[in-house]
């Protein structure tokens, strides 16, 4: 890690404010990031945090203040702009193109044309000379789509610095990565230090901010908490841990630190909402378990393990062989359609493809899974939808202005109880949830995880497919093990509950008596 006392200011940001009508989104905002440092910024869902980095990349124009880069006034009409001055940013969704190759991708709108025909890109050896640097597995013939989630990764930095780039903002870069690809990743950002990138970092994984990060800077409610040094978090006299240090920055974020433990199930019963038997597909294995009325079941296992698989066996998207019992009554689950009609309600990892209508409102996304409910002689009620979605938004403490409201542009985190609204609108009595709080802060997994708690004392059987296994320990009455595509165990939580153990057995270690 640097000395930063060294390093010279890349970015100032000088009393930024942005204003939307009724909201302050940014108040008073005023930190520097220092030249080739990883410049971590943390916070709750809404606090701020993507507003000023769309205001940085020229997405988004500053009510006021000023920003100075590289000592020079940086105003920025368009991102296009921010670009050319050497501001770049990655976002959580990946930007490639699957069906083209991976030189197709990196030249992408680069491409030059003459009568009409495009030409070979002359510089595509500093493209191939870059991506060599950060990752020498990739070819440039391999179809993007047949690469991991890393790689494309790779391919979108490869395309951002060859374009002169001198500040890179990295917005939730391992979300969807696995353990080994966020490893790999680490190392990228490595390089790129090395080549004197300034990285601008957003995580919700507050693990990174003392694996990778220089600095980081604390937002809460559109101001700054806190801009400090990283090791100076690690070492000051309260921490004693990097475990420490994460909830020195909770207590920073949320103003009070928020601790998780287990709590056993009070409503777990002897029915039987779900039994699969023998479950077979081209990736499972013989995969047989039980959820009970009450019970909150998480399935664990490293990537590719399975457990996405039985979700989409469970929820009608995948073809099967074996059976499924629900309530006792044996059931082919061959659409999602008759997973719905035999109480199987999934929410699925990707809310912003398959779990939300982005540019309706939160009134007209609750009913979509059940329209009945807000119909009168075939038409919408428009008092029966409304009263609807004012039940969920007072029942799941949704922070919005108003039903009206359109969905994206909720925090992830209030997206995410959107999401759970649509499905327990449906009243089904098995709810699947696939990764439920990726993408969201740690107050608002909080606030999940509390909800999921209460379902499952209301008599609700939860499914949690999760690949943080802090949060299958914290909140799973049975913990179900997967390793390529076979059920390795089934642990009942509790007291002896062991990390290690889990962990060996989801890479393949012996199962104990």
């Amino acid at each position: 890690m640097m000395d930063a006392g060294k390093a010279d200011v890349l970015m100032g940001i000088k009393g930024l404010h942005k204003q939307f009508p009724g909201t302050l989104a940014l108040d008073d905002v005023s930190f520097d990031i220092l030249r080739n440092t990883v410049h971590c910024i943390v916070g709750e869902n809404g606090c701020g945090k993507s507003t000023m980095i769309k205001i940085l990349t020229g997405a988004l124009e500053r009510t006021k203040g000023e920003l100075l880069f590289e000592g020079r006034a940086f105003e920025p009409k368009t991102i296009r702009e921010a670009m050319a001055q050497g501001v770049t940013a990655l976002y959580q969704e990946l930007n490639v193109v699957d069906d083209l190759s991976v030189a197709e991708n990196l030249t992408l709108g680069r491409e030059k044309q003459r009568f009409g025909f495009i030409q070979k890109d002359a510089d595509l050896s500093v493209l191939v000379e870059n991506l060599r640097s950060l990752d020498d597995s990739i070819r440039l013939t391999d179809r993007v789509g047949d690469l991991s989630v890393a790689q494309r990764r790779v391919i979108e930095i490869t395309r951002a610095i060859s374009t002169d780039c001198k500040m890179l903002v990295m917005d939730e870069p391992t979300a969807a990565l696995s353990e080994d690809e966020t490893r790999r990743m680490f190392k990228v950002i490595g390089k790129l230090k090395a080549k004197g990138i300034t990285i601008v970092y957003i995580s919700h994984k507050l693990g990174e901010v003392f694996e990778i990060g220089d600095k980081v800077t604390v937002l809460r409610d559109g101001k700054v908490v806190e801009t400090r040094e990283v090791a100076e978090i690690r070492n000051s006299s309260s921490c004693n841990s990097d475990s420490d240090a994460c909830l020195e920055l909770v207590r920073m974020m949320l103003g009070k630190v928020v601790l998780e433990e287990y709590i056993p199930g009070s409503n777990i019963q002897a029915l039987k909402l779900l039994e699969a038997r023998n479950l077979k597909t081209g990736k499972l294995r013989d995969v047989s378990f039980e959820l009970y009325k009450g019970e909150i079941l998480g399935f664990y296992g490293l990537v590719g393990a399975g457990k996405t698989e039985v979700a989409q066996v469970l929820y009608g998207i995948d073809p099967y062989s074996g059976e499924i019992f629900v309530k006792g009554q044996s059931l082919k689950i061959s659409s999602t359609a008759k997973a719905l009609k035999a109480g199987i309600t999934m929410i699925p990892e990707e809310r912003r493809i398959g779990g939300i209508f982005g540019q309706l409102s939160i009134r007209a996304n609750i009913p979509m899974m059940r329209m009945e409910k807000v119909l009168t002689n075939g038409i919408i009620n428009r008092g029966k939808e409304n009263a609807l979605a004012d039940g969920y938004i007072k029942g799941m403490s949704l922070a919005t202005s108003g039903r009206e409201k359109k969905v994206a542009q909720l925090s992830g985190g209030n997206q995410q109880k959107v999401v759970i609204s649509k499905c327990l609108n449906r009243e089904s009595d098995v709810l699947l949830m696939d990764e439920p709080t990726r993408g969201v802060d740690v107050g608002a997994k909080q606030e999940i995880h509390d909800i999921i708690r209460k379902l499952a004392r209301e008599g609700k059987g939860i499914i949690v497919f999760s690949s943080e296994l802090p949060e299958i320990m914290q909140l799973c009455d049975r913990i179900v093990l997967m390793y390529e595509g076979e059920v390795r165990t089934v642990l009942q939580n509790g007291k002896d509950i062991d990390s290690d153990r889990i962990m060996a057995l989801v890479a393949g270690g012996e199962v104990s008596a």
